[in-house]
């Protein structure tokens, strides 16, 4: 994009990523921890998701911020792994001062990754406690993509089942325009199809039958129109808008509602019934900033991400991965 240049995700100061996975059982988790805490908004346009204390970041709630935010696989069976994130930061006294103790803002979105890997092995606790760990100990994981954390059982291209569909990933992106930073997290594991948001050229999604080039999803379902199958529900695309601009939790909402129009131009369709997908936007810095440009760079970091995530997965659990295929 003219006026702006790449930088690593890291370069986004105020917060750490670590991540944990398994991938035998092809699940993960990601986690972002915040070096205070920081305002933070949320826009929810999918129809099915999975998802923790995503009412505190209601304008009209009282809590300021969150310090962390965690990304998951193991669809509602992963909420459970906040807890361990919870854990981690009251050991080191960080949270909201309740007078007795110090309770921890943690909002969590879950994937499902529940039919690649293992369906009984799930994000838990102790996942997410050793993602924190990894965040604290090991910055250079924090630019990892792919087959990593949360992205780890992710899949794309499934309107048709899983036979025709293809690995998804952990995609991040970040760009710095005069002294503004902003950057994207996300874990593509989509209904849809992915393309490039550059050259509108797909670069993922539902395979043809032979298994060496794709079908179109939109094309496929308005065939079906008159008759939709029982939908492949095993999706949702989540992910994380970062900036050093100064915002309100108003403001940071609003941010995240524009990024998924990085969504809409990376994955089509998206925002089914079939898809949980959400957007979260953390204000980590002083920096001021115009909310409109922040919010049109989000969208376009946002899709940027996604399609880092895709081309950097790996074939997988019979999954094809773009790179073996393009």
């Amino acid at each position: 994009m003219n006026g702006t240049k790449e930088i690593p995700i890291t370069e986004i100061e105020g917060f750490r990523l670590g991540h944990a996975w398994d991938q035998e059982a092809a699940t993960g988790c990601s986690v972002i921890l915040c070096d205070h805490c920081s305002p933070a908004g949320a826009a929810v346009r999918g129809g099915g998701p999975a998802s923790r204390e995503t009412p505190l970041l209601d304008p009209l709630a009282a809590s300021l911020g969150l310090h962390a935010i965690l990304l998951s696989g193991g669809s509602a069976f992963g909420l459970d792994a906040a807890g361990g994130v919870m854990k981690y930061l009251e050991e080191r006294d960080i949270g909201f001062d309740v007078g007795v103790t110090k309770v921890p803002l943690v909002c969590q979105s879950c994937v499902f990754d529940l039919v690649i890997g293992r369906k009984d092995v799930r994000p838990d606790s102790e996942m997410a406690y050793k993602a924190c760990l990894d965040a604290d100990s090991c910055k250079d994981s924090a630019l990892l993509q792919g087959n990593v954390g949360v992205g780890m059982g992710c899949t794309v291209g499934k309107y048709k089942g899983p036979e025709y569909a293809m690995k998804g990933g952990l995609g991040t992106f970040a760009l710095q325009a005069g002294n503004v930073k902003v950057g994207a997290i996300v874990a593509v594991n989509a209904m849809g199809d992915i393309y490039n948001i550059e050259t509108g050229r797909q670069i993922a999604g539902l395979l043809n039958k032979e298994k060496n080039g794709f079908r179109c999803t939109e094309e496929e379902m308005v065939k079906d129109a008159a008759a939709i199958p029982d939908l492949f529900t095993g999706n949702t695309t989540i992910g994380v808008i970062l900036t050093n601009g100064a915002f309100t939790k108003a403001q940071a909402n609003k941010i995240a509602a524009m990024a998924h129009n990085g969504y809409a131009r990376s994955i089509r369709p998206v925002h089914t019934t079939a898809d949980g997908d959400t957007i979260y936007a953390l204000s980590l810095g002083k920096e001021k900033a115009d909310l409109n440009v922040v919010g049109t760079l989000a969208a376009y970091v946002m899709g940027m991400a996604v399609n880092r995530g895709v081309l950097a997965a790996q074939s997988a659990h019979g999954y094809l991965g773009a790179k073996d295929l393009l």
